[in-house]
């Protein structure tokens, strides 16, 4: 993909083939982040929309996937914040009732992960999904979010942690 880019950098077909090429992992990005298939594709498609308008700055075809990738997460970042989903917000949903209901171990482990990443603020929801469904490094993210390697690093400290906690307490909850 981007050596089809290097030639076609702020031309129309360049940009078709940067989005034709990510699309999926763009979908994919913003169903993590958001929670919600139908917000995702909202999203995307708004940051495709967006990215399109600036599609002219772009200088290193090598660079347009992160450069699509930051794009679609501060898209998913300001739905977020519209949303107001933090601690406090995610908090105050009612748990899932996994109890009530007959459903394999999978099933439970998928439920209990979403019900953690759900507990944790914006950027360390960001930077979790970035790193472990992108499987991405700390420089690439840094890339994509816009934000120091070191702050990436804490982050990623800090959302591990809060997820072993929330995991943890979703454990000892299903346990009683």
């Amino acid at each position: 993909m981007t050596s089809e880019l290097r030639g076609q950098v702020g031309s129309a077909e360049g940009f078709d083939a940067l989005v034709h090429a990510r699309l999926d992992s763009c979908y994919r990005l913003a169903a993590v982040l958001l929670g919600d298939r139908a917000e995702a594709e909202d999203a995307v498609h708004d940051a495709i929309l967006r990215a399109q308008r600036s599609w002219i700055s772009v200088r290193d075809g090598r660079a347009a996937p992160a450069w699509l990738d930051r794009i679609v997460v501060n898209e998913c970042r300001d739905r977020l914040r519209r949303r107001r989903v933090g601690r406090a917000a995610m908090a105050a949903q009612p748990p899932n009732d996994l109890t009530t209901r007959s459903v394999d171990a999978a099933s439970a482990e998928r439920a209990a992960l979403r019900d953690a990443l759900a507990v944790l603020s914006v950027d360390h929801r960001v930077v979790v999904v970035l790193r472990y469904l992108l499987d991405l490094t700390v420089d690439e993210i840094a890339a994509r979010t816009g934000t120091p390697a070191g702050t990436v690093k804490s982050r990623l400290h800090h959302a591990r942690r809060e997820l072993r906690a929330a995991y943890d307490a979703a454990e000892r909850q299903a346990d009683r």
